[in-house]
């Protein structure tokens, strides 16, 4: 596994800003499911330069390190490439996201870490670009930026995690994550968080998809005690199209909170979003996924589903689809549902001789089997099911002790 997220370059200390002013559990649009009162982010310091990287972390995904890569293509640490692109990273940083909300805000002020991807006009790569952030040290705030550039006819594909230098360290880890998908292009993005289940998680990312250009983004969350998630994609351009497929799986007291958006900008553009959640114990989870077809934006055909399976009566979740169109010509279907294993499933496994742990087992296996089975065969699939059978396994365990 490749990681990008180097220390900073050496920095006077920084000592801990004043606490900004936090989002109020159901008193502001989009936190109505999130609780987040028990934060203080005045006792989390800024990841410092002796906050070195670690070794001691478990890896979500491992990708083989490619040879080598076209000439001309960028793939550094966000600080190296404010050092040597700087023109060019600030010609595209902060034109997905603005510093709307606190965490964002924050995120622009501090001091970060992260990765640069920049894929010039027409190259292909290849093989998988794989970028990793570790936080390191236990009371620390972690401020992750991502900005992947891919130019008019580039191809590229890139796979990102999130990780916690410690199993039970106690952090907050903000990242903004920005995709610029050009003309013609396609990008596969896959990023994935496993955070300590004591770490808080927040995230804005946003991608732009223009003409004629593809965007397969995939989530999975499996870490974090707490925290919310923006996954934002706008299609730009007439013939964008763009598939977005999440999973996550919880148990204890875990909660997780994505809030999803399908921006049709333009007419004759696509977008399918299918997201499918495991919970145990009394973990929680929501889904809140929006469809907005602008004006104009005729013959869009969108598409939004959120299925949960629970395995605890204890654990809930939460699915809300919602539509926002304002053009007449357009195709746009949503579904939702939440329900517990099927007791009908798991007999019958068990009258073939299964014994009911196993029989679960391969019921939820089922469940998850259907968004492995949007991905093509190949190595994409492959690492993808074994992220979840491994994940499957932790929280199936977490139910049995």
């Amino acid at each position: 596994m490749a990681s990008v997220a180097e220390p900073p370059a050496a920095a006077p200390p920084t000592a801990a800003p004043p606490a900004p002013q936090l989002p109020s559990f159901k008193g502001r649009p989009g936190w109505e499911f999130t609780d987040i009162s028990e934060l203080n982010l005045a006792a989390y310091r800024p990841l410092g330069d002796g906050d070195a990287e670690t070794s001691g972390f478990a890896p979500l995904f491992e990708l083989p390190e490619p040879p080598v890569r076209p000439d001309r293509v960028i793939v550094t640490s966000f600080e190296r490439a404010l050092r040597q692109h700087g023109a060019l990273v600030r010609a595209h940083l902060g034109s997905l996201i603005a510093a709307d909300d606190v965490f964002v805000a924050l995120n622009d002020a501090s001091q970060r870490r992260g990765a640069f991807v920049y894929v010039p006009p027409g190259v292909t790569v290849a093989e998988p670009i794989s970028l990793a952030t570790i936080q390191p040290t236990d009371g620390t705030l972690c401020n992750q930026r991502t900005l992947v550039v891919l130019e008019e006819g580039a191809h590229a594909e890139v796979w990102e995690q999130f990780l916690s230098g410690a199993e039970r360290l106690d952090g907050v880890f903000n990242a903004v994550t920005e995709l610029i998908v050009g003309d013609g292009a396609s990008l596969r993005y896959v990023c994935g968080q496993a955070l300590s289940e004591q770490s808080w998680m927040f995230g804005a990312q946003r991608a732009q998809v223009g003409r004629d250009a593809s965007l397969d983004w995939v989530a999975l969350g499996f870490g974090s005690r707490n925290g919310r998630v923006r996954m934002e994609t706008r299609l730009t351009g007439q013939g964008a199209g763009a598939r977005v497929t999440g999973a996550y799986a919880t148990a204890g007291r875990q909660h997780i909170d994505f809030d999803t958006t399908q921006e049709h900008a333009a007419p004759n553009t696509t977008s399918d979003l299918a997201f499918r959640g495991v919970l145990e114990g009394r973990s929680s989870a929501v889904w809140k996924g929006n469809i907005i077809v602008d004006p104009g934006a005729q013959k869009t055909d969108a598409f939004q589903e959120s299925r949960n399976l629970l395995l605890s009566k204890r654990a809930h979740a939460d699915a809300i689809p919602g539509l926002e169109i304002q053009a007449n010509d357009v195709r746009c279907t949503h579904a939702a549902a939440i329900a517990q294993v099927d007791p009908d499933q798991v007999f019958y496994l068990r009258s073939r001789g299964l014994p009911v742990d196993q029989a679960n087992r391969l019921v939820v296996e089922g469940f998850l089997a259907a968004l492995v089975e949007r991905f093509e065969q190949g190595p994409v699939r492959d690492v993808l099911a074994g992220a979840l059978e491994r994940r499957l396994a932790r929280v199936l365990s977490a139910s049995d002790s």
